[in-house]
């Protein structure tokens, strides 16, 4: 039988304790070799082109130079996948933005659980990393154009959007996009508590709609976008003269909470044939399904192309079980959706 290849992975934190800590952990993996350990970006460079490691775990805060001004000056030179390791922080986003694949928070090594639950975590995303295509690598990589204000039907429509792994910067680039006249908007990106939150005012504050964390009852009206929150799966319901969300905590649904199943399972039965779901990169088949049941209930449905995917996982699933009406690269989707939705 033929042994499959480890994963090879380098260690970047300041910290001696969790450097060893990090690495005995992960190296029982048995499908992960920790060929490294570094405790700069200096130590960290020689070791990446000595080693060729497949993926790297980065602390964000670190002397000499942090993780994102590393991750800046890594990325163009030597592109590879890059797991932040960070405490509770917008710095993740500036990371993400800078070429990371994902992040993981940092252990509460007092809480019951808290170290064994921070491996299993981290492990999983190292399985996904290492398959990921870094952007920097994508040679057909296209910026996604802000669009001009567009006349659309805005009011009877709602657009569903599910993301995971590479999703945060694939969300940031359609809703940065997007005129300010669209339709009510729905957002599922695997992410824990607390960031989704942030994750809603940094889309706030940079894009021409209105873009919060989801909270109960929220009403869903043209011009404004609602996150899911961690650990609360988010659906639409009908309200008088339009719709809201209702937000509930509950068991993982695909395994995730918030599920992008769950959304998109609640946009099909509530809004049918007056919705748009949007599949993006990520790992898993989480959605999948549910996209099938708008399009089975008349939604209009696309999937990101495998080209512009960080993880061409969720979208091929779901075109794989016929539930994507057109398979698009990132860049023309925005474009797509107005032309749906366009007055005519």
């Amino acid at each position: 039988m033929a042994i499959s290849k480890k994963i090879r992975v380098l260690i970047v934190d300041d910290s001696l304790l969790f450097r060893e800590t990090l690495s005995r952990e992960i190296s029982k993996d048995l499908g992960i070799e920790v060929v490294g350990t570094a405790s700069d970006p200096f130590a960290a460079r020689d070791m990446i082109l000595e080693l060729e490691p497949d993926v790297v775990t980065l602390d964000v805060e670190m002397p000499k130079m942090d993780g994102i001004a590393f991750l800046k000056k890594l990325m163009p030179q030597y592109p590879l996948p890059v797991i932040v390791v960070s405490s509770t922080s917008n710095n993740v986003f500036d990371a993400l933005n800078a070429g990371a694949v994902d992040f993981v928070t940092k252990p509460n090594f007092g809480k019951q659980g808290g170290l064994g639950s921070f491996i299993n975590e981290i492990i999983v995303k190292i399985k996904i990393a290492s398959t990921a295509k870094v952007a920097s690598q994508k040679k057909d990589y296209v910026p996604v154009k802000p669009m001009a204000e567009a006349k659309v039907n805005s009011l009877d429509h709602v657009i569903a959007i599910g993301a995971s792994t590479g999703g945060t910067e694939a969300i940031y680039a359609l809703i940065k996009a997007f005129p300010r006249d669209m339709p009510g908007i729905l957002i599922v990106q695997h992410m824990p508590p607390v960031f989704t939150r942030m994750y809603a005012e940094r889309l706030n504050n940079s894009c021409r709609l209105e873009v919060k964390e989801a909270e109960n009852g929220d009403l869903v009206r043209p011009g404004r976008v609602l996150v899911a929150a961690g650990d609360y799966h988010m659906e639409l319901a009908k309200e008088r003269g339009g719709y809201s969300v209702i937000c509930r905590q509950g068991e993982k649904v695909s395994g995730h909470c918030p599920s992008v199943d769950v959304l998109f399972e609640s946009v099909a039965k509530t809004a049918g044939k007056r919705s748009i779901g949007i599949i993006l990169t990520g790992m898993g088949s989480d959605g999948a399904k549910g996209l099938l049941s708008m399009k089975k209930q008349g939604a209009f449905t696309i999937g990101q192309d495998q080209k512009t995917c960080i993880v061409y996982g969720m979208p091929m699933v779901a075109y794989n079980i016929g539930a994507v009406d057109k398979q698009l690269p990132l860049d023309k989707i925005p474009q797509e959706v107005c032309d749906h939705l366009a007055i005519i």
